[in-house]
């Protein structure tokens, strides 16, 4: 007859949790070890301890025949202090068989978890105080006990009330070795770390089990299962959906446990500590378990290892419990000493010094002594988070609240990403991602970081591809900063940072193709066939070149042709032109044949000039408005093209326009601005056509109004002409006041976009129109004397010999 099988109840992603696994997996040699987890992760445990791998990590469970995993995905996150994470590695050493007992992926997916229907507030916060209940019992209880750390009330109450009286030092090799913690932990380095391995050395395996140790390290798990069974039974029955999934899910770990039970005689269950009561005492047959589970649908799925971060695992809300300081429990788990706060409160004053925050050895040992006065405070025998934060807001950052969200967010959270071995299983176009990211030195970070690339170099150049590949197929790894335009078309700046569900998007690309460059042509060729809008289109032309999908482009610009034929609306022509124009520009640089698409341009060019008077008459305030954005979208698209005759033909258009009477005055004014600053018309003629709008008989709200669109953008055409200016003054001080209040908004609007130095200029310049004299200087009496002085000087500057 099989042994008793050793229930471990677990909090998922607890350090205390881990350790005293371990401690119980080491006692009991189990001939294996069943997890909480799906089944079809069983192929993937070998790779859990390969040397390339570092937690934190998380399985992923996609559908394999028709990839949606935006919709059906699901992860189940592990850090380096998680128990399942500890034990699958506890036991791959050691060659000890590893089953997933939980639910199947493939029932999982087909079936997703059902949440309440309820309307009812009271309802609804009833369950989700249940279902937090559910997700974290040793939270429940640590909440319930007064402790605002789960790991705190399990070391407290559980642990230390069974461990040795004596813990064992760590050696030298394991003490130095916390210096890298960032880099990895290694395996024996976490075994001196537990301390509570009893003797049992790390890979040799004891042939007779000591009982006493075995009592010793199964004590706290017994505890923990009776604590389950009291808060299993007085806790409210959940929603009908809810309830059925969980059952469901228990019937699952009964089926493999029975299994488990026929082939070995010491077998160990790792699981979540709720889930302990349903398999222990009198269980449902077998046969009332297999009629649960009977007829599910089910989906075929694909299962990966992918990497993970202890951000994501912060606000995770699905497998487990959510952990809101992995950060501080990965320093609990892998610190090899007793300093643990010293430890602790050292890296804290390192983070605030690389910030430029003055932190000195005095500090960090003041905090310590806070720290460890407060646990005496209340009556904990060690310090906890809670009072090492306390110390450090204190002394550290001086009460300074966003030293100390700095100190959080790098350490009680931490940005640590885990990595996967190159021979995991996965999409294939993961594997290229991760290839073509070795290959051109990207590595997948999680911080953030500026990334400059020049286009003439082949090695940026195909760094940008590969960025702009990605985001068309919905990987957002990087994003073009906004700076970074107007440094030539040359030059991109990215801002780039590598985030976990990133691996889900590569899943849902590879429905497209095996390798990023067929993936992102599929993926063009089924937008440009869907785009909504001629605009849309375009938009995508010029992806597609950034990107550099050659075999796109064709099936692009046809898509262009067809929505452009059939769209006459010179709107909508307005707003394509500019990512033409663009296209063009960035063809030049990247070297692509673009004849057609330079056809299609100047043909939108045309069609634009030929259709524009017709759609800028009748416009209300709000149209013109646009069609004014609309207007300087065309001009700043055409500064982009080199075509003479196209510049001519849009000027010609504009002189046309800009005289017309039945006009918005917005629109007039704008286009005369264009004409000046392009050198079609010249100073004397807008001062004219400015002196017939600022006249008496014209209303005062189409002059503001053509106020406001000639002089929007900068005011440096008032600082450095006062003719202009002499007008504008002129005729805003003779509008009357009840006319004034009217066109207030618009004035204010136009001149509140100037930057503060050109509208102190304007000021000084109309404090003295008229006068003949210039801004404050005009104040000064000049002193031809005291300026000979500056002569020689000014004449060596320049270089020349000065000549009296």
């Amino acid at each position: 007859m099989a042994s008793e099988p050793l229930l471990l109840g677990v909090r998922h992603h607890g350090p205390g949790s881990a350790r005293a696994v371990r401690r119980a997996l080491a006692a009991f040699q189990p001939e294996v070890v069943l997890i909480e987890g799906p089944p079809e992760a069983d192929a993937l445990v070998p790779y859990a301890g390969d040397e390339d791998m570092r937690a934190p990590v998380a399985l992923l469970a996609y559908p394999a025949d028709n990839p949606d995993p935006k919709l059906r995905a699901s992860f189940w996150p592990l850090a380096e202090f998680s128990p399942e994470w500890q034990a699958i590695r506890w036991a791959v050493a050691r060659e000890v068989p590893v089953r997933f007992i939980d639910m199947p992926a493939s029932v999982r997916l087909a079936n997703p978890p059902a949440g309440s229907d309820s309307t009812d507030p009271e309802a609804e916060e009833a369950g989700a105080v249940e279902a937090a209940v559910r997700i974290d019992p040793i939270g429940a209880l640590a909440e319930a006990a007064g402790y605002d750390d789960p790991e705190r009330w399990w070391e407290d109450v559980v642990e230390h009330r069974f461990a040795d009286p004596v813990r064992p030092a760590a050696p030298a090799p394991a003490a130095a070795a916390v210096e890298g913690v960032d880099e990895g932990v290694d395996e024996a380095v976490v075994a001196d770390a537990s301390g509570v391995m009893g003797g049992v050395g790390l890979f040799a395996r004891e042939a007779d089990i000591d009982e006493e140790e075995l009592r010793a390290a199964a004590a706290p798990f017994e505890a923990i299962a009776e604590a389950m069974g009291v808060v299993r039974a007085s806790a409210p029955r959940p929603p009908e959906a809810e309830a059925v999934d969980e059952e469901r899910r228990e019937a699952y770990m009964r089926i493999g446990l029975r299994g488990a039970l026929k082939e070995f005689e010491r077998v160990a269950v790792v699981c979540g500590a709720w889930h302990v009561p349903a398999l222990t005492g009198p269980l449902p047959s077998a046969s009332a378990d297999a009629a649960v589970v009977r007829g599910l649908p089910k989906i075929k799925v694909s299962m990966t290892w992918v990497p993970w971060t202890h951000a994501r695992l912060a606000s995770w809300q699905g497998y487990g419990a959510g952990v809101r300081s992995p950060g501080w429990y990965h320093h609990l788990f892998t610190s090899v000493d007793a300093h643990v706060i010293e430890r602790w409160l050292v890296r804290a004053a390192g983070v605030l010094r690389r910030d430029g925050v003055p932190v000195s050895s005095a500090h960090v040992i003041e905090a310590t002594r806070l720290a460890q006065a407060l646990a005496t405070m209340r009556g904990r025998p060690l310090a906890g988070l809670a009072e090492v934060t306390d110390a450090a807001r204190a002394v550290l950052c001086d009460g300074d609240e966003l030293r100390l969200a700095l100190i959080n967010r790098r350490l009680v959270v931490g940005d640590r990403l885990g990595r996967v071995p190159d021979q995991t299983p996965g999409v294939p176009i993961a594997k290229d991602v991760a290839g073509s990211q070795r290959r051109l030195r990207l590595p997948p970070r999680v911080e953030r970081r500026e990334l400059r690339l020049d286009l003439r170099q082949a090695f940026d150049l195909d760094r940008s591809r590969l960025l702009h590949r990605l985001r068309l197929l919905g990987v957002e790894w990087g994003k073009v900063l906004a700076a970074a335009k107007g440094k030539g078309t040359f030059r991109e700046e990215w801002e780039i940072a590598w985030q976990p569900e990133f691996a889900v998007d590569l899943v849902e690309a590879g429905a497209y193709g095996t390798t990023v460059l067929e993936a992102a042509t599929a993926r063009v060729a089924e937008q440009a066939a869907s785009a909504a809008t001629l605009a849309d289109v375009t938009a995508l032309v010029e992806r597609c070149l950034l990107a550099d999908l050659p075999d796109a482009l064709p099936g692009v610009l046809d898509a262009l042709d067809e929505r452009m034929a059939l769209d006459a609306d010179v709107a909508h022509l307005m707003d394509a032109l500019p990512a033409l124009a663009r296209t063009l520009r960035y063809g030049d640089v990247r070297g692509t044949d673009l004849s057609a698409l330079r056809d299609v341009t100047f043909g939108t060019i045309t069609r634009i000039c030929v259709g524009l008077p017709a759609a800028v008459g009748g416009l209300d305030d709000t149209a013109a408005a646009v069609m004014r954005d609309r207007i300087d979208g065309v001009q700043a698209a055409l500064a982009l093209v080199d075509d003479a005759e196209a510049h001519e033909r849009w000027q010609g258009v504009l002189a046309g326009l800009s005289t017309r009477d039945d006009l918005h005055g917005l629109l007039t004014g704008r286009m005369n601005r264009l004409l000046l600053d392009a050198g079609a018309v010249d100073v004397d003629e807008i001062g004219a056509r400015m002196a017939l709008v600022l006249t008496v008989g014209v209303p005062v709200a189409r002059t503001a109004a053509w106020i406001e669109g000639f002089l929007a953008g900068d005011g440096l055409l008032l600082v450095h002409d006062e003719r202009l200016l002499a007008l504008v003054d002129a005729w805003l001080t003779g509008i009357p006041g009840d006319a004034f209040l009217e066109v207030l908004p618009l004035l204010r609007r136009t001149f509140s976009g100037y930057p503060v130095p050109q509208r102190r200029m304007i000021g000084e310049r109309a404090a003295h129109i008229g006068t003949g004299r210039r801004g404050a200087e005009a104040d000064e009496d000049l002193d031809p004397a005291r300026g000979a002085l500056l002569l020689p000087v000014a004449a060596r500057l320049l270089g020349r010999e000065l000549h009296v």
